[in-house]
């Protein structure tokens, strides 16, 4: 098919990319966009950005294992030291970078994630992780017990026509 012309070749390269339904740049356009929300682990009571407790990086580690043949390829976090220490071991252990986002902007984070596609995991707080899962068109249930629950982990798998379809697992003891 092709030809010992260098430009014609390229050109014909380029048609069979281009071409409709062609595989190789749809590829990314339909696989399912996968989102995966959590709130950070266990926290330290005291002060305004505490650090995780021993049982919150066990379970920050626990997520890590959980998610490791998940082919997520982006990890967004809040700027506070808990939910980027509930991100890191994931984000080390796939080689990116904790991607900070405002928690009080969701609308931004939404658009980011949708635009780019592919797999994300987010880690938030018990107020903002079920309303984006809401944004997002999934289904949150009941409010995460502030004091207690950390434990949640949201996968929203969106279908091609941009259905949302919500599973909720548990992590860690």
């Amino acid at each position: 098919m092709f030809s010992k012309r260098p430009i014609l070749n390229t050109v014909l390269l380029l048609i069979i990319l281009l071409a409709p339904g062609s595989n190789a740049l749809c590829q990314a356009e339909n696989s399912p966009l996968v989102v995966f929300l959590v709130r950070h682990a266990e926290k330290q009571r005291p002060g305004s950005d505490p650090s995780l407790t021993e049982a919150g990086k066990a379970r920050a580690e626990a997520l890590a294992n959980v998610l490791r043949d998940s082919q997520i390829s982006a990890v967004h976090s809040t700027n506070y030291k808990r939910t980027r220490a509930t991100a890191l071991p994931f984000a080390n252990q796939i080689s990116k970078k904790v991607q900070i986002y405002n928690p009080r902007d969701h609308r931004s984070l939404i658009k980011k994630i949708k635009a780019a596609g592919g797999r994300h995991l987010v880690v938030g707080h018990s107020n903002t992780v079920p309303a984006l899962v809401a944004e997002f068109g999934g289904e949150s249930g009941r409010p995460i017990a502030e004091p207690t629950e950390f434990d949640r982990l949201y996968i929203l798998t969106f279908d091609e026509t941009g259905d949302v379809t919500t599973v909720l697992l548990r992590i860690g003891d």
